[in-house]
């Protein structure tokens, strides 16, 4: 790609930083890093204003509107609430999944995505696979392209709805965010560090509203290297000692299916990096306790803190419908196209 002959972008935070062309539609959202903490803000009040709103009225900001969702990856919690947040703005939805489509046949991602671009998609909501792929899907289509999980790499919206959940629980009376707006508030990311998209989006989005972040896991999930992914971020290997200094304590799953030549004892990582209800009262007795899901009840948590008190998990799955309703009508209203 010829960098010269496409639209450049400055980083956000870093205005310092080397241009990139990305995003090309202003709509799009790849990264937690595509938005500025005002930006941030005012997709949090959107999504306040979007939920607060009469269905009737919602229903019809994008009525008839063409959203497509391009899942390579199953999914029930991310799928679902783009996929209904869509339809509570009035837009028309389809899924396309690597499972009953060409894909099957061996069909590129860009010519899928220039295929629903004819046929009329306004919009394209990937889950993928691989690392970039919504980089490359943009690349070639120049729709808004959402996000939804790119290998080991990003899950901005689910940092998005995270942030909402922390908010509601240690902020209440925030209005909006600033760079501040979490100084004092330590978040601990437990477990499987190196697969997690999740853990990546969050130690990319918290920090920058002043929190820390402390991640936790075994050498084999949490290799050294996580320590250099920013400012507000430090390694702690020791379960007890990280969720007894955190007011939130974000659970990871386990993801087998990327832990292909790890040596992971299971029964050991139980035995140190388990969150039970005796670990939570004696350590944790005040912490919001969260989980991107799926669950594995009974490995990275057991049942009772799942659907304990102090457990975020399901407000987590609510405010995503909320956050997605706002980034899918950012998509849709994004003036100009080009970035």
């Amino acid at each position: 790609m010829n960098a010269t002959a496409t639209p450049v972008r400055r980083n956000l935070k870093h205005p310092d930083a080397p241009a990139t062309p990305f995003p090309y539609n202003t709509g799009s959202l790849l990264s937690v890093n595509d938005l500025s903490v005002d930006a941030v803000s005012h997709l949090l009040k959107r999504a306040t204003a979007l939920e607060e709103m009469d269905p009737a009225e919602r229903d019809r900001l994008f009525f008839k509107r063409r959203v497509a969702l391009l899942f390579y990856e199953s999914s029930t919690r991310t799928r679902t609430s783009f996929e209904l947040a869509a339809k509570a703005l009035g837009a028309d939805t389809t899924l396309v999944s690597n499972l009953s489509s060409s894909i099957e046949k061996g069909e590129t991602l860009k010519d899928t995505g220039l295929t629903l671009r004819a046929l009329g998609a306004e919009a394209i909501i990937l889950r993928h696979n691989s690392s970039g792929a919504p980089w490359l899907l943009e690349e070639s289509t120049h729709l808004p392209v959402l996000n939804a999980g790119d290998g080991m790499h990003e899950h901005p919206t689910q940092a998005l709805l995270d942030l909402r959940t922390i908010l509601q629980h240690l902020r209440p009376k925030a209005k909006a965010v600033a760079e501040d707006t979490l100084a004092g508030v330590t978040v601990s990311i437990v477990g499987d560090i190196l697969h997690s998209r999740v853990a990546r989006s969050n130690m990319l989005l918290l920090p920058r509203l002043g929190a820390r972040v402390v991640v936790c896991g075994p050498a084999p999930l949490l290799p050294e290297i996580a320590s250099t992914e920013g400012p507000g971020i430090e390694i702690e290997r020791n379960f007890e000692a990280a969720i007894a200094k955190s007011d939130v304590v974000m659970m990871l799953r386990i993801q087998a299916e990327r832990l292909a030549g790890l040596q992971l004892d299971l029964d050991q990582y139980k035995a140190e990096y388990q969150l039970t209800v005796k670990r939570l009262a004696q350590f944790a007795p005040k912490a919001v306790v969260m989980h991107p899901g799926p669950i594995i009840r009974g490995l990275e948590l057991t049942a009772d803190v799942a659907d304990g008190p102090q457990s975020a998990i399901l407000q987590q799955v609510k405010n995503g419908v909320a956050i997605r309703m706002a980034v899918v009508e950012r998509a849709l209203t994004a003036k100009g196209g080009q970035a």
